[in-house]
């Protein structure tokens, strides 16, 4: 198994981490059975980190991930570690209404959280977005109070910024920082990224395919399910996207000629930027199948050289993208983009 320190102070995991959002939420239907399986599949071939929020599909998610758990072998569910994102608040009719980071929620979501999991501790648990109304302290503070009760082993952050992450290390000690990062989501490191490796903080970095925009399976003309985030975002829309995919194309003749695919391309940039920067960095592969899992676990097995990753940027560069990675009124929300 390949492992690397998801931080200086936090656990150790393999070298992908699985995110299982798009198993129950935001990315149309996912078929349940196979969802388990891939979960199954991923702790077998020694991924450790589970990634999820107790607001994907108001608990599914965390549901799901209970089952894949309870149904794995003995071995390999005790080898798993959760990762968990509170804080999002939701309504019945799958609305937002921001988020809540008052040391009594961050008490109520855990509680949740963990029967909803079937597990007695959370590995990693963090605030999906920073509360405007209250201090980070406050809320690091809360979740560090249910390390020392044994309820989480480690804190997390997700999406601040690099002030931010001071202050929050400052109360606590800071495991990892999850954020997008990606080849054409790169606002992290001029700021966020140095002051992670600096002070010890590890990254889970999500989005690393950027949504299926850049893996190499997302055609030109294909049409979105009801109910599908990417609808909406900037990256997949209009113009945008043809750009964007012209991208992918210049890519794609990198990966013919190495020999692998586009995702695997992708995936293996990324961590290549953590012996690069300093950091600890894990990417999380959203794979909702077998299939999919498959082909990014194969990224562990890609070597980009100097000149590859020379070629890589050439490709794609680092202010190429078109489009914001979220509306305009989420990224209001994002503490890291201020």
């Amino acid at each position: 198994m390949r492992t690397l320190t998801l931080g200086t102070t936090g656990p150790t995991t393999s070298a992908l981490g699985l995110g299982c959002m798009g198993m129950s939420a935001l990315y149309g239907e996912a078929d349940r059975a196979e969802s388990v399986a891939t979960i199954h599949a991923a702790l077998e071939a020694g991924v450790t980190l589970l990634d999820t929020g107790d607001f994907y599909a108001m608990g599914h998610n965390e549901l799901l991930i209970g089952e894949a758990l309870r149904s794995a072998p003995a071995a390999r569910r005790e080898q798993a570690l959760t990762s968990v994102k509170f804080g999002a608040l939701r309504d019945p009719d799958g609305g937002w209404a921001g988020y809540d980071g008052r040391p009594a929620a961050v008490r109520n979501f855990a509680a949740y959280s963990l029967k909803r999991l079937g597990v007695d501790h959370i590995d990693v648990y963090r605030i999906a977005r920073l509360d405007p109304d209250v201090p980070v302290e406050e809320t690091v503070g809360a979740i560090a109070e249910l390390v020392e009760k044994g309820h989480v082993r480690h804190i997390g952050l997700s999406e601040v910024g690099a002030d931010t992450l001071r202050r929050a290390a400052a109360v606590a000690p800071v495991s990892d920082l999850q954020i997008e990062y990606s080849l054409v989501s790169r606002g992290i490191e001029d700021e966020i990224l140095p002051t992670a490796a600096e002070l010890g903080i590890g990254v889970t970095a999500y989005g690393v395919l950027s949504r299926g925009l850049i893996s190499g399976h997302f055609t030109r003309d294909r049409q979105l399910a009801a109910g599908d985030f990417r609808s909406m975002s900037p990256r997949f829309r209009g113009d945008n996207l043809q750009r964007n995919l012209d991208l992918v194309d210049a890519l794609r003749k990198i990966a013919d000629d190495k020999g692998v695919s586009v995702a695997q391309t992708a995936i293996a940039w990324v961590l290549a930027q953590g012996p690069k920067s300093g950091a600890a960095i894990v990417p999380l592969v959203g794979a909702r199948r077998r299939d999919r899992l498959s082909e990014a676990l194969g990224a562990l097995d890609v070597t980009l050289d100097g000149a590859d990753l020379a070629a890589i940027e050439r490709a794609v560069p680092a202010d190429a993208v078109a489009g914001a990675r979220y509306p305009e009124a989420q990224m209001a929300h994002l503490d890291s983009e201020h």
